[in-house]
């Protein structure tokens, strides 16, 4: 008789001993990629762009030496990053100028601002003052987490190419190590999944990419259209925020609303600024989304907003924007394993018209009626 395997024997515990036991292993994972951030963040970051480039260079190694193709290919993505960042750079430039004029405009709107909490709810205008003064001395160290984030962002993007060309470069190594690592049976499993996630990533990212340019000149145009100062520069903005699912889109429509207040008299802009993203952001979701988007990577609502917020508490916005390709490389093995075929299914898009549990139910009762049927027909 075959001894039962550790996988076995754990499943015969009851559920008051496997939940804790579970929820232990999850608490110490999630603290591991906690502390390790500082270097998981880029290495994750490198990897996605790893698997993005492969195709590329898998191409140019066809007339080229294996390094060398390697180091154009990622030549030619630094080359567009960079190209990206001149451009911002320049917006940038140009909206500095108009930094005093936004000053004096913001001042005189912080004063009538003051005048009609005064006026409303009886808030002294030095009492209002005494709260910013405090709000700012509490946000004192906020401010230095962010400036410790900007530095630690400009090592990461130093440490992401590095990543990057050794992932291209040692790729062979890393796959035979994946597969020695399980058994010669589940071999064709293992290809499978490899597969998948290789092509989920690339084309989700891909899709991501176009998405991002598309709803970031949809944005531009309709800012340029409402006549709102530095269009094009909170229209990138806009369209790099809504990388984010969900979460992005609301930060994308309150910096331009923003701008309109302090520029603009009256709330009309305002309240075309409102409609006009809320166009923008049906178009997204409903036409660019479904098509352009990966369809490979079936994530529904409520598991996307609760993992971006996840990934947001655990790793700040590069863990937002990691956190879904990350999960949709977890449903792909979920679905292929079949111990964890019902977490692939939570993750998932598809609502079964009757849960499992009712199904269960019909087909005991259609068991005891042809049961009882017989057992009928016997006492005749």
């Amino acid at each position: 008789m075959e001894t039962p395997g550790p996988v076995q024997q754990f499943k015969t515990y009851p559920f008051y001993i496997k939940a804790p036991v579970i929820l232990l292993g999850l608490i110490c994972f999630f603290f591991v990629l906690y502390t390790l951030q500082d270097i998981l963040v880029p290495f994750s970051m490198a990897a996605l762009i790893a698997i993005l480039l492969n195709p590329l260079s898998t191409k140019l190694q066809r007339t080229l030496p294996r390094g060398i193709a390697i180091f154009i290919a990622l030549l030619i993505a630094m080359l567009i990053v960079g190209g990206i960042f001149y451009f911002l750079s320049r917006e940038i430039a140009t909206f500095s100028k108009t930094v005093p004029a936004l000053k004096a405009k913001f001042i005189m709107f912080a004063g009538e601002l003051q005048q009609w909490i005064y006026v409303n709810f009886g808030v002294a205008i030095d009492k209002q003052v005494a709260m910013v003064k405090n709000a700012l001395a509490d946000s004192q160290e906020y401010v230095s987490q962010t400036l410790n984030s900007i530095l630690g962002a400009i090592s990461v993007l130093v440490l992401i190419p590095i990543y990057v060309f050794f992932l291209l470069l040692y790729k062979p190594l890393i796959l035979d190590f994946i597969f020695q690592s399980f058994s010669e049976k589940h071999s064709l499993r293992v290809a499978e999944i490899l597969g998948e996630t290789k092509s989920a990533v690339q084309s989700y990212i891909v899709g991501l990419l176009i998405e991002t340019a598309i709803v970031s000149a949809m944005n531009s145009v309709a800012l340029l259209a409402l006549g709102v100062r530095s269009a094009i520069l909170l229209g990138v903005i806009g369209g790099i925020l809504n990388m984010i699912p969900y979460l992005g889109g609301i930060v994308a429509i309150a910096l331009p609303i923003l701008m309109a207040t302090v520029t603009k008299d009256g709330y009309t802009t305002q309240l075309a600024i409102v409609g006009a993203y809320l166009v923008i952001q049906f178009i997204d979701n409903n036409i660019l989304v479904p098509r352009i988007v990966s369809s490979k990577v079936q994530i529904n609502a409520l598991m996307s907003i609760i993992v971006v917020l996840l990934g947001g508490a655990l790793w700040g916005f590069s863990g937002m924007f990691l956190s879904i390709p990350f999960v949709a490389i977890l449903k792909i093995i979920f679905d292929r394993v079949d111990g964890l075929k019902p977490w692939g299914l939570l993750l998932g898009t598809k609502i079964p018209e009757v849960h499992s549990g009712v199904q269960a139910q019909v087909r005991w009762n259609r068991i005891f009626k042809r049961i009882e049927h017989d057992h009928g027909r016997t006492n005749k």
